[in-house]
């Protein structure tokens, strides 16, 4: 826990007063706002029957699948960031024992920060009528025990069947998948185009109007639990500590035994000569960084899975995008081209500050014949061609069926991804990228910048869909006038890039 709250309290050093002043303003609103619960829901006691009993158990399937996607993530870097874990498996100490603490750390990690959200919203209405609520905490910790153990099973899963190599990138890609299954789920109906529409929550409660929703009765327990009765409390709490106890118990020693694996396979290889690495700079000074920002990103799968969830939130607006000019839907087809080009704004945005922040050895570049703004120009194309591979199959789509719809998605794409690169390149915060997975991101400047400027470019692309080409140009000349008022100059650039590594 002590681990825990250095790495917080590293990620928040860069953020100074602002970041309080931030942390105060969003705690003062989540306790307003749980105030105003307690005065709503006073009186108010949630029945238990079938619509709210399927519900809650939703609900905690979302939660579970959003820790899921954190204790996947840790438990697969385990293997890796090793640390300390030389020093304990060569110790006294037993490795289940070493893996039970591990992993307890890591539930309690999880469970602090959806309490966190959770404690100022509801704590009201506890202290005020409902002191039963509490027991919603216990659910939260049971969740998180059970996650905590279904991740240490799948990241063992993963290494006894890919091996070290590969275990790495596929967790974490694994983790953003499944931290994004959810909203994946809800729109398989919209993406697979079926006739009937609804959200899910409306589906549920006509069904239970029917009275063919039916839950199993074991489904009641989560709901009651979260209500404070006793038994269904316990019987979540028991049930959890249990799995958790015994994955830790029975895979303590190949954890141990798959953490000197991975230490010893995934070690650098020394290049073999006549291989691509002696040829690298054959291409140019342009090329090769090209080449090497592309090749760090495929590598880094922690950071590569930061930006994997916006990517999946693409991929459906894309292909419900497809479908609409497909079969016609004009009115649909500007909401779909300005979502996407908000999208590819802020992968592109995200893919950025990857490529020009995260270096290990700033200076030796700085220093290095290579100009700076050819480096920073391939550094910027690294961050936008996979936006640009993303995209051309969608817009192969839309050049079949829509064309000028195509011209305009693709042309806002490209105005949006470029917008949100020259941000990254204008307030720029470098650091080591071994450091990244524990900074929240860009400046917060670059990224409300970044917000507001992908979503003036979808505007304008929207109203240029929807035949309002004129007026598309409203937007379009905000954007343009955010982005001149945050320009920098070189000088300011590099003088803000020594300040922070410096720093």
């Amino acid at each position: 826990m002590r681990l825990y709250w250095r790495n917080f309290r590293a990620g928040r050093a860069g953020k100074g007063p602002r970041g309080l002043i931030g942390l105060g303003v969003l705690a003062a609103v989540m306790i307003a706002g749980g105030v105003f619960i307690a005065l709503g829901l006073h009186d108010w006691r949630p029945p238990i029957n079938a619509l709210s009993v399927t519900i809650a158990a939703l609900g905690c399937l979302v939660v579970f699948t959003l820790m899921l996607s954190q204790t996947l993530s840790a438990s697969s870097e385990a293997l890796y960031e090793r640390g300390d874990l030389d020093l304990l498996f060569s110790s006294p100490i037993g490795p289940a024992k070493v893996l039970f603490v591990r992993a307890l750390g890591v539930a309690a990690g999880v469970t602090t920060l959806f309490l966190l959200a959770a404690v100022p919203l509801l704590g009201p209405s506890i202290v005020w009528g409902h002191p039963g609520w509490i027991g919603l905490f216990g659910v939260l910790a049971s969740l998180a025990l059970a996650a905590t153990a279904a991740g240490l099973l799948l990241a063992m899963a993963l290494f006894a069947l890919i091996g070290p190599r590969r275990t790495r990138t596929v967790a974490q890609v694994l983790a953003a998948l499944v931290g994004a299954a959810f909203f994946l789920a809800s729109q398989a109906r919209t993406i697979l185009g079926r006739e009937t529409s609804g959200s899910l929550v409306a589906d549920i409660a006509r069904q239970a109007q029917d009275g063919r929703l039916r839950p199993p009765p074991v489904a009641s327990l989560p709901l009651r639990a979260m209500l404070g009765e006793p038994l269904p409390l316990l019987a979540l709490l028991g049930g959890a500590s249990l799995l958790f106890g015994l994955s830790a118990a029975t895979l303590g020693r190949r954890f141990s035994d798959a953490a000197a694996a991975a230490q010893g396979k995934t070690g650098a290889r020394a290049p073999r000569r006549g291989t691509a690495s002696t040829r690298a700079f054959a291409g140019g000074v342009f090329l090769a960084t090209l080449r090497k920002e592309l090749l760090l990103i495929g590598r880094d799968a922690a950071l590569l899975s930061q930006v994997m969830l916006r990517v999946l939130y693409l991929i459906p607006t894309a292909l419900l995008l497809s479908r609409n000019a497909a079969s016609g839907a004009g009115a649909a087809l500007a909401g779909g081209a300005g979502v996407v080009v908000f999208l590819a704004g802020q992968v592109a945005g995200s893919l950025a500050w990857i490529t020009l922040s995260a270096e290990e050895a700033p200076d030796l570049l700085a220093v290095s014949p290579a100009g700076t703004s050819l480096l920073r120009r391939a550094k910027l194309a690294a961050a936008m061609l996979p936006v640009a591979l993303l995209l051309a199959p969608l817009i192969g789509v839309l050049v079949w069926f829509a064309p000028v719809v195509a011209a305009w998605t693709a042309a806002g794409a490209l105005l949006a991804a470029w917008s949100s690169g020259l941000l990254n390149v204008w307030h720029q915060r470098p650091g080591k990228r071994s450091e990244f997975r524990r900074r929240g991101g860009s400046s917060w400047l670059a990224t409300i910048a970044e917000i507001v400027v992908s979503a003036l470019i979808a505007g304008a692309t929207g109203l240029a869909v929807a035949g309002f080409a004129a007026w598309s140009l409203i937007p379009l000349v905000l954007a343009g006038v955010a982005l001149l008022s945050l320009r920098r100059g070189e000088a300011q650039i590099a003088r803000n890039g020594r300040t922070l590594v410096n720093s």
